[in-house]
Order: C-alpha cells, then structure tokens, then sequence
C-alpha cells in the first residue's frame, strides 16, 4: 500500500467565490479549525470548504488567509476587523479575538468612533473594546447622555444587560453616571433610570441605602412624592437614618404636616445625641420661638448648614433689621462659596441701597455659575447689573486693574474675583484674566469653578506657550506632576514667560527636596521675575521664593524676600515672615507680624489660625474660637481644644508647620 495523501490545499468557498488559503495556517489559529481541517470531518478531505453560512464575506476570509500567514491585522478596515472578530469568536480563534479586540480598542478615538463600535464590542464580548467606547462616553460627559443611542444603552435595563454580559457594568459605573445626571438635570427620566440601575447593581448595605436615597431625592425634586415617599421608606428599612428626612419632607409635600412634625420629633427623642439635621428639619414644620430654637439648636451642632443662617437673615430682613442679615449671611459666604446666599447677599444689600456691592456679589455668582438665573429662576445676572447700571461707577480696564491690585492687597478675594468679571465681560477671550480667575477660585476653594476657567484659558489662548502652561496647570491638578513639568519645560523651549517658569517651580517644588533641589526652585523663580508680569504674580513669587528659604532653614534670605513681596502689597506675606521670627525664637515678633495681617483680613479664618500659633495659650484659645466662628470647616481648632488641657500645649507645638503652603496666587 502507498503513503496516505496529505489534505488537499483548501479554498474557502464564500457564495460563488473561491479564496485560496494555507491549511496548515488556517488550522493553527485554533483546535476547532485544527479538529475541523485535519480531523475526521468530511473537510479534512476536501480542497473546497465552504463558510457561506458563517458570516463573512471574500474580503474578510481573505484577510483571515492573511492573518494565518502574517499574524497582523493593523493594515485592515474595521468593518473587516469586525469580521475577523466575529469568525474569532465561531471558532474560538483567542489570539485572533485579543488581537482584534486590541485594534478596534485603539481606534476609538472620540464619541463618533464610540458609537459606531460598541455594539460590535458588544455583540462579539470583546471586552476591551467595550471599555474603550464606555471610557469615550465617559469623558464626553454630560454630552454623551444626549445622544439617544448611549442613553439608551446605559440607561435602560437591556442595555445593563448587555453591559453586565460584557463585564463592564459595575456599581462604581452607574454610581458615577448617575451622579454627573443629578448635576446635570435631577428631574430628568434620564437621571432616574440610571438610579434604577444603580439600585439593581446595589450590593452592599451601604449602596442599597444610597441608591434608595438617591431615587427619593429625585422623585421629591419631580414633585412624585408618593414614589419619593416609598423610595425613603424603603432606604429607612435599610437602616439609613437620614432618609427619615425625606420620608418627612414627602409627608409634608403631600399636605400631612402634622405626620411630618410627628415623625422628626419622635427622630429627635429617640437619639440620646440628635444630629444638627435632625433639628433643622423639625424646624421646618414647626412655627415661632420653637422653629428658631430648632435652627439655633441645629447650627451649634452643625455650623456648616446653611439654611438656619438663610432663615435667620430673612427674619431679620423683615424686621428691618437689613444690616444684621447681611451679618448673618455672610458667615456662610466666609466658609462656603454657595451662589444661593450670595444672591441672598446681594438682595439685601440693594435693600441698603449699597448697588456696589450688591453688583460685586453679582458678578461673584456668575464667576461661579455662568448659567446662574436669580429671582427663582426670572432673571440672569448679567441683566440686573445692567439694571443697576446707573447705580454703581463704570470703570474702564485701567481702573479695573487698580481695583484687582487694591482689593488683592486687602484679602478680598470676592472682591478681586467680581473685578476679573468685569473685566472678562470687556475681553471675553482673555486667556490670561481665564486664568487668573482660575487661580482665585482655587483660593476661594472653588475647585470645579477653576477647572472650567482654566479649561476655558486653555482654548482661548493664542499662543502656543500660554496654551501649554495651562495644559500644564490641568495636568497638575489632574494630578499629573510629571507631565506638567514637561508641558512648563516645551513652553519655557518656546518662549521664556513667567507663567512657564512659575509652573515648572511650583511642580517642581511640591515634593520633599534636598537643598540643591530647593535653591533650584528659587533659581527658577527668579527667572520667573526676570520675565515681563504684575505685582501681584511677582509679589506671589517672592512668597514662594521665602518659603523656599525656610525649607532650607535659610532664614535671612528668606526674610528679605517676604519683606519685597510686602513692598509690592503681597499681604499674604506676613504669614511667612512670622514664620520666620517665630523660628529666630522671636515669638512676640511672629504675633505681632501676624497680627498685621489679621488687622487687614480681618474676615480671614486662616489669619486668625495662623496667628494661635504664636500667642499665650489663652490668645491662642481665642483665636481658634474666632477662626470656628470665620470658617466652622477648618479642622485644627476643634483638634487644638479637643487635646485638654493636659495636651493642648504638646498639641499646639506638634501641629506648628515648619514649611509653609505654597500657593499659586
């Protein structure tokens, strides 16, 4: 008998095509294509196999031809990619899957390229691909949830399906889509479906609670307080005690007053130690002398809530007592940068007849929220500082940079960030006042107000130099250090600016440094201040110079430069030049230089707190009670009085802070 013949070559029949391939190579990309072209199956022994029915066309069996021989699918289309992917999955072919997988991933490069392939991902559970196209969705948002094809994918329960199928829906997803919806729009069907499915992907006690939570919060906001009702209750099961609130707020929404009054009181007479909230919302269904004990009772638990402050100023407003309630609310815009008490604010103070200032906390709310509309919602800022137009002086932007230069000096940062706005209402692209409004944001602790005014820096800029610096800034706070120095150092290659120079030191600087290190930092900023800018960004870099000098116990230069960042009006510099009297144990000294700052910002928590450090222990105590009362969030008061009296003293000297924080403005 002779040698058995070896399998004829095959060609792969597609309708009424013939494409030739290599049997062995076919045959290697898997055991199912191995077992069929090598097996006992009649294919083994014909050179004709036909894979009409399999779903692909002669230019993908082509292209799988290639693969077998080459391994590469870089060079192919993604429409023929998609078909590589799907005869992957038939057959079981995983190098062919992961490689197919890899190019799809790689060429989604926007929302469009997203759209297009995620149901391909999806379909084929191709797994990195369909990151790829969520990791798309997720950077355009909120903008993605628009398109109805993404909002229908991650919002209704086929698509949770196919995305939990896909391994890619998670609590974490939907907890952060969900949030990014109830910013965007809380009553929308949108926010609520994705709440629904963050419910079904609640796991844990915890995110039970907050999910239910979640959905009571959106349905009392669409006025649906019966389901706002039951979703509370619901969370109430769960042991969230919170949700006794709002299952109180339903009631009273729902015209039962008296169950909502009953159900906050039982709250507070069932906890040996009852929360600020829990009085705040007794407050709400009680009237007199008891509704004001109740918010009185709620802001010494809890200074941080603003309403009780809001109730207090209104009540007085109507006692004509105008004066006494701008006192009042403006303990809230010392701690928090609320748009809501800043129009309060600003209502009162036309009530005095103060239309400068009214038109400063104006400007302040659009700074923060462009889109902010006042008076429930009738009017937008911009139309009623026209209206008071006639009311308040008209500078033109040489005043205005006097004004940002005055105001800066004395620590009145809303001040300062109400000029910016005016000066960006006359030059709108201004990159370089985007940025700068940026920076006071940050100070004012508005940190998502900076980003959108550092962003819209970025895309406003005309120079190539300006724009990398901002990349730079973005990248910093993204916390990217790396990379920011590197865009500080391109643009430095472009055009030596202070900006450029500034960031790369203040990167740079932000790590535990040796000496050589830190005097480079200095060197950096003295390239800064040898490049064209302001006083108030030298004055920023004379600060920073000295505290550079303080980490390298380099007191004598560092005294020098805090003394000409004061002679250019750099108050904050008084903090550090305390700091180093304090450290030549030259503590009245460090009082005293502190106390000038607090004689100027006078409203600065921070001052009064930096100030404790140098004073007798019972200066120190009341400086820390009027920082509280400036700033209830600032947390090293309550740990100085919580150590006792035996440790109060170790407290205080452990917590004095040898480097001081370097800031960007």
């Amino acid at each position: 008998m002779g040698k058995p013949q070896p399998p004829p070559p095959p060609k792969t029949i597609i309708g009424e095509e013939e494409v030739a391939c290599e049997r062995s190579c076919i045959a290697a990309l898997s055991k199912p294509l191995n077992t069929l072209l090598y097996g006992g199956f009649a294919e083994a022994h014909r050179d004709r196999i036909d894979f009409s029915r399999d779903g692909i066309t002669p230019r993908g069996m082509r292209a799988v031809s290639a693969y077998s021989r080459h391994g590469r699918v870089d060079d192919f289309p993604p429409d023929i990619i998609s078909q590589l992917l799907a005869f992957a999955n038939k057959f079981c072919c995983e190098g062919l899957k992961a490689d197919c997988d890899n190019r799809l991933a790689a060429m989604v490069r926007g929302l469009d390229d997203a759209r297009t392939l995620i149901d391909i991902g999806l379909e084929e559970a191709s797994h990195l691909l369909v990151a790829s196209c969520l990791q798309a969705f997720l950077r355009e948002l909120p903008k993605s949830l628009t398109h109805l094809d993404i909002a229908r994918l991650l919002c209704s329960p086929q698509g949770r399906e196919r995305l939990d199928v896909s391994g890619n829906a998670s609590f974490a997803l939907y907890y952060f889509l969900s949030y990014v919806a109830m910013e965007q729009d809380m009553r929308s069907n949108t926010t609520v479906m994705l709440l629904e499915r963050l419910n079904e992907f609640a796991e844990q006690p915890w995110q039970k609670q907050l999910a239910l939570h979640q959905l009571g919060c959106v349905m009392l906001q669409r006025g649906e307080f019966e389901e706002a009702q039951e979703w509370y209750e619901a969370a109430v099961a769960e042991a969230h005690v919170y949700s006794l609130a709002g299952e109180a707020r339903a009631k009273y929404k729902r015209g039962h007053k008296y169950a909502a009054y009953k159900l906050m009181n039982s709250v507070v007479g069932d906890y040996d130690e009852p929360a600020g909230w829990m009085y705040q919302e007794r407050s709400l269904y009680c009237v007199g002398k008891e509704k004001l004990a109740d918010l009185q009772a709620a802001t010494e638990l809890d200074p941080t809530m603003t309403f009780p402050y809001k109730y207090r100023a209104c009540t007085l407003l109507e006692e004509d007592n105008a004066e006494s309630a701008v006192a009042e609310i403006s303990k809230v815009v010392g701690f928090k940068m609320a748009t809501d008490c800043l129009e309060l604010r600003a209502w009162f103070y036309l009530a005095l007849e103060q239309c400068e200032l009214a038109v400063q906390d104006v400007r302040a709310i659009l700074t923060l929220d462009p889109t902010y509309m006042m008076f429930h919602g009738r009017m937008h800022g911009e139309q009623l500082i026209e209206l008071l137009r006639g009311q308040v002086r008209q500078w033109d932007m040489a005043d205005c940079w006097m004004q940002l230069y005055d105001r800066w000096s004395v620590v009145d940062d809303i001040g300062s960030l109400a000029v910016v706005q005016q000066m960006l209402a006359r030059e709108p692209g201004n990159s370089s006042l985007r940025f700068r409004q940026s920076l006071l944001l940050l100070r004012l602790n508005c940190q998502k107000a900076a980003m959108r005014s550092l962003r819209c820096a970025r895309n406003s800029s005309l120079h190539e130099h300006e724009r990398l610096v901002y990349e730079g800034w973005i990248l910093y706070d993204s916390g990217h250090r790396e990379e920011a120095l590197a865009k500080a150092q391109q643009s430095i290659g472009l055009q030596r600016s202070f900006e450029a120079f500034f960031l790369k030191a203040y990167a740079l600087g932000d790590s535990s440094l040796d000496t050589d290190s830190s005097l480079s930092v200095v060197q950096l900023l003295e390239h800064a201040n040898s490049c064209a800018s302001d006083n108030l960004r030298k004055g920023q870099a004379y600060n920073n110079m000295g505290s550079t000098y303080v980490d390298c116990n380099m007191l004598d230069e560092a005294a020098e430069c805090y003394g000409i960042a004061l002679n250019i009006k750099h108050t904050r510099a008084h903090q550090g030049l305390a700091r180093v009297h304090f450290l030549k144990n030259r503590k009245k000294a460090a009082f005293e230089e502190m106390t000038k700052l607090v004689q100027i910002a006078t409203n600065s928590a921070s001052a009064y707190e930096k100030r404790s450090e140098y004073g007798e222990r019972d200066a120190a105590r009341s400086d820390l009670d009027t920082a509280t009362l400036l700033d209830p969030t600032r947390t090293y008061p309550y740990r100085y009085r919580a150590a006792g009296e035996s440790t109060a003293w170790l407290i205080y000297h452990m917590s004095i802070r040898f480097c001081l924080k370097k800031n960007r403005l």
